[in-house]
């Protein structure tokens, strides 16, 4: 579903070129970083919405069945009895489009990513 037509620039930029049903689970899932990252800076990386806080925190992205998101494979590991019913790789978990997103779970992995790099620094 991605396309390479326009020049992304921005999350904003990125998320604009998707359906309106699309463009609301995206933003609900930026919003859920914001929350949980509020020092962390979003830009455009590999293609896809990033958010870093000293490295890559997450990434996330859509394509024509899912949403991808990709915190790193840390935070698949860490919450891996959770995410059981999704389709998981190393360092990445596939949310399907016909189905409810657990932002309620992607919340918990934001947080856990922000403690892990922040812990880091010290």
């Amino acid at each position: 579903m991605k396309s390479n037509k326009i020049a992304i620039k921005n999350i904003d930029d990125y998320i604009k070129q998707f359906p309106i049903e699309i463009q609301d689970k995206l933003q609900e899932i930026r919003k859920i970083i914001k929350r949980h990252a509020p020092l962390a800076i979003e830009r455009i990386s590999y293609q896809m919405p990033t958010f870093k806080l000293n490295k890559n925190l997450v990434h996330f992205a859509a394509y024509k069945n899912h949403i991808g998101f990709y915190p790193c494979p840390s935070g698949i590991e860490k919450f891996k009895d959770q995410l059981k019913h999704y389709d998981t790789s190393k360092g990445t978990i596939r949310f399907a489009l016909d189905k409810p997103i657990p932002y309620e779970l992607i919340a918990d992995i934001v947080a856990y990513r922000v403690l892990e790099e922040t812990s880091k620094q010290k």
